[in-house]
């Protein structure tokens, strides 16, 4: 069966949250819509909507015009055997001591690294991307200088491979959490892939609040690879579940993004202890 997307933009999130809504109400239903900030830096909000058969463009046109938003883009998606294209597509990530595989990559794993098995099928990220490298490279770099945190939480989590590295390398306590209870479910599973489910605690929350977190702090290791607004918004919350001392690692940065939080976390107490580049993303390591 194919599928349709509806695409737009829209320049603020309470415009495209509305947008979204209405979509939603439409005679043809859509099987599912998103709103998203885009990451390329320009401030504006993507509005899509799926659908599994073709959209009313006259429908569509009018609530546009209605929410001040762009005509929207209808395209017709193939039918695309999606993991297995993921698979071919994905190769095997060095970051530092890390190596992040999926099974198909197995016999790949080289002898000494420490091994990430993320499944391509999973939602919420496969480790190939360049912010979550940019996290187990910032990790490996303080494990390369002594320093073993022992109490650690991955805020916005998605797969929880950055939780599941610190567990496979640290004694202590590990925590992590996401917005979305899908992403928890699937930090569960690979955390059980990886064997150390006994060992990191699974969460729903938007990030710190949830009791969990709440009890476990003080952290000395914070990872949060979301985006640049939730990341500046979350600064005063991280600098309050944190141990002096502590580290934080935050990316999901585009690099002209990145001064923006270094202000916001420097208000917070924290300096910069190291930052790196992968592409067009940046990896930022503060400490408190």
């Amino acid at each position: 069966m194919p599928t349709w997307t509806a695409l737009t933009t829209l320049p603020d999130k309470d415009m495209a949250e509305a947008l979204g809504l209405a979509l939603e109400e439409l005679e043809t239903e859509p099987s599912g819509v998103g709103v998203f900030e885009m990451e390329d830096g320009s401030g504006l909000w993507e509005v899509g909507g799926y659908f599994n058969e073709k959209p009313d463009d006259i429908a569509l046109t009018i609530l546009a015009a209605a929410h001040g938003a762009k005509p929207f883009i209808v395209s017709e998606v193939p039918e695309t055997d999606w993991v297995a294209h993921v698979r071919r597509e994905l190769h095997p990530v060095e970051a530092g001591r890390f190596f992040v595989y999926g099974s198909h990559d197995a016999d790949k794993l080289p002898e000494g690294r420490i091994g990430l098995l993320i499944e391509a099928a999973m939602a919420f990220g496969t480790g190939h991307h360049g912010t979550t490298q940019g996290c187990l490279e910032a990790m490996d770099k303080l494990l390369t200088e002594g320093i073993r945190p022992r109490n650690v939480a991955d805020i916005g989590c998605g797969t929880a491979v950055l939780a599941i590295a610190a567990a496979k390398v640290l004694e202590g306590a590990f925590i992590a959490s996401d917005i979305d209870p899908v992403a928890v479910d699937v930090a569960r599973a690979n955390a059980a892939a990886n064997g150390v489910e006994a060992r990191i605690t699974c969460v729903e929350a938007a990030g710190f609040e949830h009791p969990e977190l709440a009890r476990n702090a003080p952290y000395d290791l914070v990872f949060a690879n979301i985006l640049k607004g939730p990341l500046v918004e979350l600064a005063p919350a991280v600098a309050a579940h944190v141990a002096p001392g502590a580290h934080v690692i935050l990316s999901g940065l585009l690099t002209p993004q990145a001064e923006d939080v270094i202000q916001a976390y420097e208000a917070q107490g924290f300096t910069v202890a190291d930052r790196g580049e992968i592409g067009d993303w940046t990896t930022l390591t503060l400490r408190l």
